[in-house]
């Protein structure tokens, strides 16, 4: 925590309250401390402190109703709004799964949680909000007009914690893998990877062979996985657009995944951002922070399972999309020609 400033909530408050019309992680950042102390300190002002646990918080949310769900990484936020239903616990990873609300929780890195009621000048805005270890947002849940207020108490009521301190110790962040491969294993890794039979089998695969995501993308080669020009992501995103193709988008950090399953209505760019907005769903990309993307095929039971993959400057994944097979319609054959079209990028050859 050495490289974080050294500033007591009272200096917190007055810095925010100086200057007000930065979004708190951006605010957090430019005050060289993490977005958690920053609602830490406003504890016993309108934020209280809950119990952080998914078996805490998660079965209770259904009682409020429409909310908004929120998660992100440092490149892409995605927000899907409906009902917390369908809660399945676990002992090392749990699941909120309905129509609009599909999330994947990891229970280690969810550290603090703090209640929010913060007025301001539309009204007061409730929040629930979740820290990891380091500070960085879990996960987010916002009221909306139609949630329950009475539930909302209550569960603030019930979650308390004795423990009201404004200060939040933080541990440093742990960095990112960078691409992780290993040279001899990756005949064995081409062999187990044409054998797969689910998606799934890949993230116990990587690791058996001492290598990550990124760096088994970068030495399996075609027809497994093709990098693709970055600028091809908002070629994907209009080609999914105009054909009406239904796809899953998965966004998420280390402690949370929220997904997005169907098609794309509204696209948006301003500046380095790229958004959905659409009725229900949002999703905002920083276009500019996209280092690699990848075209990657698995084989599934279900035929081959396409997807497109970006990743940061540092390795770290930002989003992946898959086409969506429903009971009314399997759109992965469309979604495939629209991966299958997408540039290649131009890939220097070491000197």
């Amino acid at each position: 925590m050495s490289d974080l400033a050294q500033l007591t909530p009272a200096d917190i408050r007055q810095a925010r309250s100086d200057n007000t019309n930065l979004r708190d992680r951006d605010f957090a950042d430019k005050l060289n401390i993490r977005e958690g102390q920053l609602v830490a300190a406003y504890v016993g002002h309108d934020v209280t402190r809950i119990a952080a646990s998914p078996d805490d918080i998660m079965p209770r949310l259904k009682d409020l109703g429409e909310v908004m769900a929120l998660t992100r990484n440092r490149s892409c936020v995605i927000e899907k709004v409906g009902v917390y239903d369908n809660f399945h616990s676990g002992p090392h990873a749990s699941m909120i799964l309905n129509e609009e609300i599909d999330l994947r929780l990891f229970g280690g890195h969810f550290v603090s949680a703090f209640a929010v009621e913060r007025e301001t000048e539309s009204g007061v805005k409730r929040s629930i909000q979740i820290f990891d270890a380091s500070g960085d947002a879990v996960h987010k849940i916002h009221l909306r007009p139609a949630s329950d207020l009475t539930a909302w108490t209550q569960l603030v009521t019930d979650l308390k914690l004795d423990d009201q301190d404004q200060e939040l110790s933080v541990s440093p962040r742990k960095p990112v893998d960078g691409a992780k491969t290993n040279p001899d294993k990756i005949e064995q890794l081409r062999n187990e990877w044409s054998k797969m039979t689910d998606t799934h089998q890949f993230l116990r695969l990587v690791p058996k062979l001492k290598m990550n995501r990124l760096g088994a993308y970068r030495t399996v080669g075609e027809p497994m996985a093709r990098q693709v020009a970055t600028d091809e992501v908002n070629t994907m995103l209009n080609a999914v657009l105009d054909q009406n193709v239904e796809v899953m988008i998965f966004v998420g950090n280390m402690g949370c995944i929220e997904i997005h399953g169907g098609p794309i209505r509204n696209l948006r760019e301003m500046g380095p951002w790229q958004n959905i907005l659409d009725p229900g769903f949002d999703l905002h990309l920083r276009m500019d922070h996209i280092a690699e993307v990848w075209a990657v095929n698995k084989p599934t039971k279900r035929g081959a399972a396409m997807s497109v993959e970006a990743f940061d400057a540092e390795g770290g994944i930002i989003f992946q999309v898959f086409g969506r097979r429903t009971d009314a319609k399997d759109h992965r054959p469309t979604w495939d020609a629209i991966v299958n079209a997408l540039r290649s990028a131009q890939v220097k050859e070491p000197a």
